[in-house]
């Protein structure tokens, strides 16, 4: 947790009770349901929820603005961004039922009332956001061809709305269709921990 309130000093103390319950709420669901590593459970703060608040470092959301987490898994990022940004609504979405139903417990756990929860595949959501965010869920093209539909045409942010993903390695291949529209960003400009120095944050706006 002490990642944490070095990177975001300026938490509020609901947030660090939020932020601090997690290694427990995770480590016992996981023990469960696998949604982490078993043995990276111990750098849950580190690989999993700092990584999640690079999106933090990168944006921040207007008050309003409505957000969906693709393939959210055990919650990532859409957790720790749901309780970073209490203003903000999120849509965690996951194919695996067993999966959400970790992140929906976790969340509830800690109280948080900005997320909604589905089971059930990108393909079939309607509704529009403004943005989509994910976590090295799919190759890009992939992705922004079925979220296109979901951005919203309204602009409340600094940023125009769009895709942003985490992502590690290298990415030339699924970033050469969208040529100079999409912009890369190196974690490790943010987090100098050695975890992140090959982790990237691509931004394409639709």
């Amino acid at each position: 947790m002490s990642v944490i309130d070095t990177y975001f000093p300026s938490l509020s103390a609901k947030q660090k009770e939020q932020f601090d319950a997690l290694f427990d709420l995770y480590s016992d669901w996981n023990s469960r349901i696998n949604v982490i590593s078993r043995k990276d459970i111990d750098n849950l703060y580190l690989h999993h929820v700092l990584h999640s608040l690079a999106i933090a470092r990168f944006i921040r959301f207007q008050p309003g603005t409505s957000v969906i987490d693709v393939g959210t898994g055990g919650g990532f990022p859409g957790v720790p961004l749901a309780v970073f940004f209490p203003e903000v609504r999120f849509l965690l979405l996951d194919s695996i039922g067993k999966k959400v139903k970790v992140a929906q417990e976790v969340s509830q756990a800690i109280g948080l009332e900005n997320v909604d929860f589905i089971h059930s595949r990108m393909e079939d959501e309607k509704r529009k956001f403004d943005f989509v965010v994910s976590r090295a869920v799919m190759p890009l093209p992939d992705l922004e061809k079925i979220v296109r539909k979901n951005i919203s045409s309204e602009q409340r942010n600094a940023l125009p709305n769009g895709i942003i993903c985490l992502k590690g390695g290298n990415l030339a291949s699924e970033l050469s269709p969208f040529k100079n529209k999409a912009e890369v960003f190196s974690l490790s400009s943010y987090f100098p921990e050695p975890f992140f120095e090959t982790k990237k944050l691509v931004y394409l706006p639709v």
